[in-house]
């Protein structure tokens, strides 16, 4: 990707329409974190900014919908990094946005961040789901709307990612199968509520704690769904903390039964690393279905 010509259609349209004079690059480090996209913190005359790129044959919209989701969690009040602009040079697309310096995830944070997301949360909808397909890591992720959740967790999450997975050979018959089994008690098992505005891929490195304890929401995968995928991905890879959950609750109690029901939510989740990694999850996926099944 020419990253030249990126930097150069940065500083002369983004930068120098946000400071509103001429910016100066004074030097450019690449930042390791991120597996989809190549990521840069870039030293200017105007302060530190995060600079983002890929391809654009690759992932035409992949900042388009990046850009959709900070905006309406911003707009519902979550705290996100700022959005100074997006478009394309050459052959690369890329985004430019605040950077965000981080802080230690004290209890503090931990309280904040509860308290923050069940306030997210209560942005709601008449269907679950969104008006435009965005990205869950390199995967598309499609929300086209349904009424009841039962129905979208099954339509939208599990079912094209099964058939996804089988036809690259990831996984049996066998396994397949047994989703077919997990379909027809998916009414019985979720509590009915109204659908809750989500970040949508909420693990350990999709959130930032800032030096004032301030959660800062990126690479977000929005739509409106059961706000227990939220908690349920805030767990999977061991990113939550006891204050978080706690604070959560108390701001708004999760449903008798939630943590039982964190291994079902992450079966969205645990099948895009399949798709993606293999390996692993694979085993992983099987041992939650044999759990609800």
């Amino acid at each position: 990707m020419a990253l030249d010509k990126v930097l150069t259609t940065v500083l002369m349209d983004a930068l120098f329409t946000e400071a509103r004079r001429p910016v100066t690059l004074m030097d450019t480090f690449p930042l390791s974190g991120g597996s989809i996209n190549d990521a840069y913190r870039l030293e200017t005359s105007a302060g530190p900014f995060f600079l983002k790129v890929n391809s654009a044959d690759r992932f035409p919209s992949i900042f388009e919908a990046e850009v959709d989701g900070l905006m309406r969690l911003a707009n519902a009040g979550a705290r996100t990094p700022a959005v100074l602009g997006n478009g394309e040079a050459g052959d690369t697309t890329w985004l430019l946005l605040e950077f965000v310096e981080t802080g230690q995830r004290t209890r503090p944070f931990w309280h904040n961040f509860g308290k923050r997301l069940a306030e997210l949360h209560r942005n709601t909808n008449t269907h679950f789901g969104l008006e435009r397909n965005n990205y869950i890591g390199s995967l598309e992720q499609v929300n086209t709307p349904c009424p009841e959740w039962h129905t979208f967790f099954m339509e939208r999450r599990l079912e094209p990612l099964v058939k996804n997975a089988r036809d690259l050979g990831k996984v049996q018959a066998g396994m397949a199968f047994r989703f077919e089994r997990l379909y027809g008690k998916l009414y019985g098992l979720f509590p009915k509520e109204p659908p809750a505005l989500l970040h949508g891929d909420l693990w350990n490195g999709n959130f930032i704690c800032t030096a004032q304890h301030v959660p800062v929401l990126i690479d977000p995968a929005v739509y409106y769904g059961h706000r227990e995928m939220d908690i349920a991905m805030s767990t999977l890879f061991g990113g939550s903390d006891p204050e978080f959950h706690a604070a959560y609750n108390a701001e708004w109690p999760l449903e008798r039964g939630w943590e039982e029901r964190l291994d079902l939510c992450n079966l969205y989740p645990l099948l895009v690393h399949v798709i993606l990694f293999g390996g692993e999850y694979v085993q992983q996926v099987e041992t939650v279905l044999k759990k609800f099944t």
